[in-house]
């Protein structure tokens, strides 16, 4: 590293530490050339820089990135005795500096979760993912907004990683469940660390404290807790961005699209009872007509069986009555539906009884005598005398 007295490639003259990572040092710089402050990321000599391709196509993915969002490019020296890359200087403090004073409101976090969000879906169109949100990699400018830093773990999406092998990736309280388990690394790992970035905004506190491995299985054993008292559209948000299952979580545009769109909350959606599906409405209607109709031949039965014994014969016709007194009656009785023997047994017992009644014979019905003819006369020809009179 040059001393402070000496320009950077002739042109750069460093300035005061900004940040320190694992491989580089980040410090002010000024341009001489144009007149204007840098920030220069200063990579550590060692084995793990003396790969010049790797540090070269860093570089070039960085360089290939213009957004808002994102910390721009200005130079860089990829296969120099000290590699370097000059980038945008932004006045202001991180995201953690911010977070580190208390809770966001849900404006502010709206606002720069949208801006955040947009800046990953530009990274995530050039093929690249950034495997590194946190609160510490975000700056914030003198207006309070985000920009995106740090793409010293950046990975192609079609699996070429720009970081060298073997080495564990990213910061273990924002890991994404697929990271911890060494599958494979897609877009959505940085949807799920900017979803507990913002909850962190929101809440004022890291949801996977403690040591490295301790923080990084938790979120295999629980899912983040998202306060309830937030609206609603932003707690579906966070609840899907921070899914166990990487498939289920939308994609950064639908973020930023969801978090500038805040939906009103719905009343009457939350207390609507569910509609039954209409297979079984259907069942229950058929269910009523069976049970109508087995009540409605429940009850002709029992009409049936009521008129049938509510007519006994030795109720209607005591034993010093003729039984079949009364023609109608009779003609009731064996006109009916069959009955059956313990409801009908005393018709049967006494039908025989019926011929025995019979019309009273009368004294004019008498034989007329032998010897008269159809006329009244006898063969005598005489005619029929007076009762008693003589021949």
């Amino acid at each position: 590293m040059p001393p402070d007295s000496v320009l950077l490639a002739d042109r750069y003259r460093l300035g005061e530490v900004l940040g320190t990572g694992g491989v580089a040092q980040v410090r002010r710089a000024r341009d001489v050339l144009l007149a204007r402050d840098v920030a220069i990321k200063l990579f550590k000599p060692g084995e793990d820089l003396a790969d010049a391709h790797r540090i070269d196509n860093e570089i070039r993915a960085l360089a290939g990135l213009s957004h808002p969002g994102l910390v721009t490019v200005f130079d860089a020296d990829p296969g120099g005795e000290e590699p370097y890359v000059v980038l945008e200087l932004i006045e202001g403090r991180t995201l953690r500096d911010r977070v580190n004073d208390g809770p966001m409101s849900v404006d502010d976090v709206r606002r720069v979760g949208a801006a955040l969000a947009d800046a990953l879906a530009h990274v995530h169109t050039r093929g690249l993912v950034h495997r590194d949100v946190k609160p510490s990699n975000i700056l914030l400018d003198a207006d309070g907004m985000p920009r995106l830093a740090d793409f010293g773990l950046v990975r192609f999406t079609d699996g070429a990683s720009l970081t060298k092998t073997g080495l564990v990736v990213g910061t273990a309280a924002y890991l994404a469940p697929e990271q911890v388990r060494g599958e494979e690394i897609t877009e959505a790992a940085d949807v799920y660390a900017l979803g507990l970035v913002l909850l962190e905004c929101l809440t004022g506190h890291r949801e996977y404290e403690g040591a490295e491995v301790e923080a990084a299985v938790a979120r295999l054993h629980r899912p983040p807790v998202v306060p309830d008292d937030l609206p609603f559209d932003l707690v579906r948000l966070l609840s899907r961005m921070t899914s166990l299952t990487a498939a289920r979580r939308p994609s950064a545009r639908e973020c930023a699209e969801a978090l500038r769109t805040p939906a009103s909350d719905p009343p009457t959606l939350v207390v609507a009872p569910p509609r039954p599906p209409r297979s079984r409405g259907l069942l229950a209607a058929a269910s009523i007509v069976v049970l109508i109709s087995v009540i409605g031949t429940g009850i002709s039965a029992w009409n049936s069986v009521t008129s049938t014994g509510s007519e006994p014969p030795e109720t209607t016709a005591p034993a010093s009555t003729p039984v079949d007194s009364t023609p109608a009656d009779s003609t009731s009785a064996v006109s009916t539906q069959p009955r059956t023997a313990e409801f009908v047994p005393t018709p049967v017992a006494v039908r025989p009884t019926a011929p025995i009644v019979a019309p009273p014979v009368h004294a004019v019905d008498k034989p007329k005598p032998a010897d008269q003819d159809k006329s009244g006369k006898g063969k005598s020809g005489r005619g029929k005398g007076k009762p008693g009179e003589g021949a």
